[in-house]
C-alpha cells in the first residue's frame, strides 16, 4: 500500500534524526495541559511533527506538513467524521505492515491553496485511538499558516 510506505518512510527518517534544508514551517499548536511536545524534523519541502508525551516519552500522533498529500484517501477507508481548525475532514483506517493489533488513522487538512497537513495516528486500544483523536480534533494550524505565507 503506497500510503503505508510513504508514512513508513516519514517515520523512519524522523527516527532517524535526518535533517535535510530547512522548511520554516511551525508545527501546530498543541493544547495547552496537554502534556505534549512537539519533536520536529524539517525537510526540503516538508516539516514533519511528532507529539511526544511528557510522562512516558511516547509518541501520540504526527503531523507532516508539505505541498502534495502523503496518501491517497480511499472513500472504502473512512471511518469516523471530524472537524479539525474549523475543517471538516474524515480520518481514514490504514495500517502499517508488521504491526498487527494497531489502529491506525489517517486525516488530511487542506491549509492553502499549496499546503495540505496530513495527519496519523497509532493505537493500541480504542480508548487510545480515541484520546488521540480528540487531541488532533483541538490543533490549530494558525502559526502554521503564518509560517507558510
Amino acid at each position: 500500500m503506497k500510503a503505508t510506505t510513504v508514512l513508513a518512510a516519514a517515520l523512519l527518517l524522523a527516527a532517524a534524526g535526518s535533517v535535510h534544508a530547512q522548511s520554516g514551517i511551525d508545527c501546530p499548536t498543541l493544547p495547552a495541559g496537554s502534556g505534549l511536545a512537539w519533536e520536529k524534523l524539517d525537510g526540503s519541502d516538508y516539516t514533519f511533527c511528532k507529539a511526544i508525551r511528557d510522562a512516558d516519552g511516547r509518541q501520540m500522533l504526527a503531523v507532516m506538513i508539505t505541498r502534495e498529500a502523503p496518501f491517497r484517501p480511499r472513500r472504502a477507508d473512512r471511518s469516523e467524521e471530524a472537524v479539525i481548525d474549523g475543517t471538516r475532514t474524515w480520518w481514514y483506517r490504514g495500517e502499517l505492515s508488521g504491526t498487527g493489533g494497531l489502529e491506525v488513522r489517517e486525516a488530511l487538512v487542506e491549509l492553502d491553496r499549496r499546503h495540505v497537513a496530513h495527519i496519523s495516528l497509532r493505537a493500541v486500544n480504542e480508548e487510545e485511538l480515541s484520546l488521540a483523536m480528540s487531541l488532533a480534533e483541538t490543533l490549530q494550524f494558525d502559526d502554521v499558516r503564518v509560517s507558510i505565507n
